[in-house]
């Protein structure tokens, strides 16, 4: 059965993202495995720092994993570390770039695997974006492909600072029937092992289908 997956809209590791102790928790462990990877143009050290300084306050600490171009998501140490994690987290940055080194690689089919067979799966920011197919293009709004470990749900991320033009853009681009979820910065829109959605953190999460509000009922189990 797979393990709980949480959606986080960014901000990740600071001040009211209450929901990383309940997922720390439901992962029985006490590390948690980091991937920088969409920010690896981005000082990707520092987004480890801080998720070691987050996470030590609730007790666990962190193994930054520098997968952060294309042969990093093949080496074979990469892909154990991964294959072997309880809790994996996805930072923010470029879901452009976490596409691109991770589709297709041992690390992703890793990823997968641990998830499936029960580890905890966070994505935040570009992190949940692209672990969602059809995936949000942050460069306009449209529409874009991603990883497709959730197929027909797109995020959208910061919703409570993105871009009002980029976000209706997104809405009215959609698929009939696909759901857009935009979720507010500290805040996780979570699947539980059992297929059931909730909302932790400071802010909210709207789904939109076709054009109009919905509820987390919308989404797939």
């Amino acid at each position: 059965m797979p393990g709980p997956l949480a959606l986080v809209g960014g901000a990740e590791w600071r001040e009211g993202c209450t929901f990383d102790r309940a997922l720390l928790a439901e992962s029985g462990a006490d590390e948690v495995l980091v991937l920088p990877t969409a920010a690896a143009y981005e000082h990707p050290d520092r987004a480890v720092d801080t998720a070691s300084e987050w996470f030590a306050g609730l007790g666990a600490k962190v193994r930054g994993l520098m997968v952060l171009a294309r042969p990093d998501a093949e080496d074979q140490a990469n892909v154990a570390a991964i294959r072997d994690a309880r809790f994996i987290y996805l930072a923010g940055g470029s879901p452009l770039h976490l596409r691109s080194v991770l589709k297709d690689s041992a690390a992703w089919d890793a990823l997968c695997q641990a998830w499936r067979g029960g580890a905890v799966l966070a994505g935040s920011s570009a992190g949940a974006m692209a672990l969602c197919d059809p995936m949000v293009d942050p460069r306009g709004g449209a529409f874009t492909l991603g990883l497709g470990l959730l197929a027909q749900v797109a995020v959208i991320p910061h919703h409570d600072t993105w871009s009002a033009e980029k976000a209706k853009r997104t809405i009215t681009l959609a698929a009939k029937g696909v759901p857009i979820v935009a979720i507010d910065e500290r805040t996780a829109l979570i699947r539980a092992a059992d297929g059931t959605w909730s909302v932790d953190g400071v802010g909210s999460v709207v789904v939109f289908v076709d054009g109009h509000e919905a509820g987390l009922d919308a989404l797939p189990a």
